[in-house]
């Protein structure tokens, strides 16, 4: 297991992707880290068409954890495009809901580009 921190995040790599999906968080103790939240990553297997897993914990804004992270996700592209020596990638985010993204890193902009299906939780007008 490796440890380090993003700028906001503490962020965590375990052996693998079974790893990843075994974890059972202690939110009472996610919550007295350090930072926003706890993202945790594991390389995928080879036959699962997946990159690397991951899972992001941030109670401390009230979502104990988040299903599939923009945010997380790319500071994981960086740290895995290091590892992997690539830029493009399929991740698995393996919340009980789940999701899959696909990330370019766009290292001329300097951009992460994230995309995937998405699910409309909430809709609303602003008045200005």
């Amino acid at each position: 297991m490796k440890i380090t921190t993003t700028s906001e995040d503490i962020f965590v790599v375990l052996p693998s992707a079974k790893s990843v999906t075994e974890v059972q968080p202690q939110i009472d103790e996610i919550v007295k880290c350090p930072g926003r939240g706890i993202i945790i990553s594991g390389l995928a297997p080879p036959e699962s068409g997946f990159d690397f897993y991951s899972r992001f914990f941030c109670q401390k804004f009230g979502i104990n954890e988040d299903p599939v992270c923009g945010s997380a996700h790319c500071a994981l592209a960086f740290y895995w495009s290091q590892k992997l020596g690539k830029s493009d990638f399929v991740a698995y985010a393996a919340s009980p809901r789940s999701g899959i993204l696909n990330i370019n890193i766009d290292e001329h902009k300097q951009r992460v580009l994230l995309r995937g299906k998405a699910v409309s939780v909430m809709e609303g007008s602003l008045l200005v």
